[in-house]
């Protein structure tokens, strides 16, 4: 290709996207039922936990991604332990196109940070004293997928027919 003045055109330069920080924003874990709930159960406790995902544009190609992650492990209807984490990371993207900054910074950012935030998670319930909760992997695209058609649905909602 040329740039009309039959000169080459120089590639694009490549996508890059680029961790410059990581970070626990806020940590809790509670064990309200201790020393009772850390004896055997009779049966293994059901554990819910949800995922979210926010993300802030703080600077020009600089985005804020914040992986929050809740959960409760309750057994007979008592609160066996609960935690909240929000777990984020600051992200430099260039050289990323416009329709495709949205899903990459809601998709891949929270894909980088969810190694770390399952760690932090295994290591909070272990040090509770309970064994180590290690969280399946997440599927990112559906999560997004999900959240942008929940949006659809909310705006279609308000809009007057």
């Amino acid at each position: 290709m040329t740039n009309g003045n039959g000169t080459p055109q120089e590639p694009a330069p490549p996508p890059q996207l680029n961790v410059l920080a990581q970070y626990t924003k806020d940590l809790s874990f509670e064990n309200p039922n201790a020393p009772a709930s850390l004896a055997p159960q009779p049966q293994q406790p059901a554990i819910n936990i949800q995922i979210n995902v926010s993300a802030n544009n703080i600077a020009e190609n600089e985005f804020e991604v914040t992986l929050s992650v809740e959960g409760k492990a309750e057994n007979g209807g008592k609160t066996l332990f609960s935690f909240d984490l929000a777990y984020a990371g600051v992200f430099r993207i260039v050289n990323v196109p416009k329709e495709n900054l949205h899903p990459l910074v809601m998709i891949e950012c929270p894909r980088l940070l969810f190694p770390f935030a399952r760690e932090i998670i295994a290591t909070s319930v272990r040090d509770g004293g309970f064994p180590p909760l290690m969280l399946d992997p997440v599927d990112f695209v559906g999560l997004y997928r999900q959240n942008m058609e929940r949006q659809a649905a909310a705006q279609a909602q308000v809009k007057p027919s």
